[in-house]
């Protein structure tokens, strides 16, 4: 789940934890099980599939493997009330937090499925986007553009670097690919909690912001929208639609930067 941007003189450095080896190691179960759901969630969504079946699925899931999840009574200021759910499920024009409700899967729909939970107190934080039943290229190009930007980013998350090295990284692929950027909402620390500091925007400049230092883990999301980089919030008071009714797409991986560069602790096999 996207957490809200802030501007970069608002970034408590002081907040922002570095994890030690130990507990990065500790961190892979929760990473393995995001991972495992998401696997499980994208070869259950078919057309015809509810969006509160997918849901459920993910419900059991964590009741099976005795973990927590992040969402269902999570209220920030940005939410209309708790979640009430454990998995994002945003369809078409809905991009990011999109609140499950009875609406089957139809034929050519993007969904971008966004989970995230606790495993022995640790979290892990991912999203993917697919496109259910007969593909639209513009679906197609907009979620791969996404997975892109994602891997560049990952690619920037090295110790000696600059968080706006990620950002810039992501933003660049976008640029490239005649997408804008919106950066009111973006990628965050994770560890204890879902969202932590620092933010991560999806757009920056090179060598800018926090130096990233090994023991840092985030969650890296680029998103972006067809046409526009506007978005309105829907009468659920949850999920985020574009502004002109345009298609989006969402990818996310939980990311810890090691000395030997960075570790996807969500990487699906």
């Amino acid at each position: 789940m996207c957490a809200p941007g802030e501007q970069e003189s608002g970034q408590n450095r002081d907040m922002i934890e570095l994890r030690t080896p130990t507990e990065i190691d500790e961190m892979r179960a929760a990473g393995r099980f995001v991972a495992d759901v998401l696997t499980e969630l994208k070869s259950r969504a078919a057309v015809g599939m509810n969006l509160l079946k997918l849901d459920a699925i993910a419900h059991e899931m964590i009741r099976s493997r005795g973990a927590e999840s992040c969402y269902i009574d999570y209220h920030p200021s940005f939410g209309a009330s708790p979640f009430g759910k454990v998995l994002c499920t945003s369809v078409n024009d809905a991009v990011l937090h999109g609140l499950p409700h009875d609406y089957v899967l139809r034929d050519g729909d993007l969904v971008s499925l966004d989970f995230a939970a606790s495993v022995d107190g640790w979290v892990a934080d991912s999203a993917v986007s697919i496109v259910v039943g007969t593909p639209r290229s513009e679906d197609l190009r907009v979620i791969e553009t996404t997975e892109r930007a994602l891997e560049a980013g990952i690619a920037a998350a090295r110790p000696g670097g600059r968080l706006g090295d990620i950002s810039a990284a992501i933003g660049q692929i976008a640029a490239e690919a005649g997408y804008l950027v919106n950066t009111d909402f973006g990628g965050h620390g994770v560890g204890r909690t879902m969202h932590g500091d620092p933010h991560v925007p999806n757009s920056g400049r090179p060598n800018r912001g926090l130096p990233l230092r090994a023991g840092l883990v985030i969650a890296i999301e680029p998103w972006f929208l067809e046409t526009t980089d506007k978005i309105v919030t829907d009468k659920d008071g949850w999920t985020l639609r574009s502004a002109d009714g345009s298609r989006g797409a969402h990818s996310e991986h939980t990311v810890a930067i090691t000395e030997d560069g960075p570790l996807i602790l969500t990487a699906r096999s």
